[in-house]
């Protein structure tokens, strides 16, 4: 893919549904609208709704090879938490993509992602804690998962309780656009 001179970066959104504007349309998702936020940058959304990190590992080469981001946010997992994956293919899976990324010269974001509670703590403390310890382990920035506060506010939610609504969307934004310019703009 060229990219337009006028871009000053690209920024490859790998997701799950969450990033994918689930039952809504993509205009009203918070892609969309980050890309309306931030037209200097190239926004792409390479997320899928139901991906799991094994399907965003498949398919993250060929993402790289056609889109050559300089920032890749890496927003997967939320689909391996809730069909019970086990933590450590979790970790294997997302250091291949953080490895991927960095290797083809992208700046990685890793947002963190937490389960439901239905697994029990200790999974569940186990699942997040991958996040942190890739985070250090790479040094890339993890984003605070943007559903913390969103979930618990059921105007946000959609009716199955687990995605944002179209109200959500902009909240979703904002807490993304700070990470997004940081890293667009500490681009060597």
């Amino acid at each position: 893919m060229l990219h337009n001179p006028a871009w000053a970066a690209s920024v490859l959104i790998l997701g799950d549904s969450l990033s994918a504007a689930y039952r809504m349309q993509e205009s009203k998702g918070w892609v969309q609208l980050l890309r309306d936020e931030m037209p200097s940058v190239e926004i792409i959304n390479g997320s899928v709704s139901g991906e799991t990190t094994a399907g965003g590992l498949r398919r993250l080469p060929s993402l790289l090879d056609s889109a050559t981001p300089d920032v890749l946010v890496i927003e997967l997992g939320g689909n391996d938490g809730l069909r019970g994956f086990s933590p450590k293919q979790l970790k294997s899976n997302l250091t291949k993509m953080i490895e991927l990324g960095q290797s083809n010269g992208a700046t990685v974001l890793l947002t963190e992602i937490m389960v439901p509670p239905n697994y029990g703590p200790r999974y569940s403390q186990m699942f997040n804690q991958v996040f942190h310890d890739l985070a250090d382990d790479y040094d890339v920035a993890l984003i605070p998962f943007f559903m913390t506060e969103i979930a618990p506010q059921a105007d946000l939610m959609q009716r199955d309780g687990i995605h944002p609504n179209e109200a959500a969307q902009p909240k979703i934004t904002q807490w993304m656009k700070p990470w997004i310019i940081e890293a667009t703009d500490n681009l060597d």
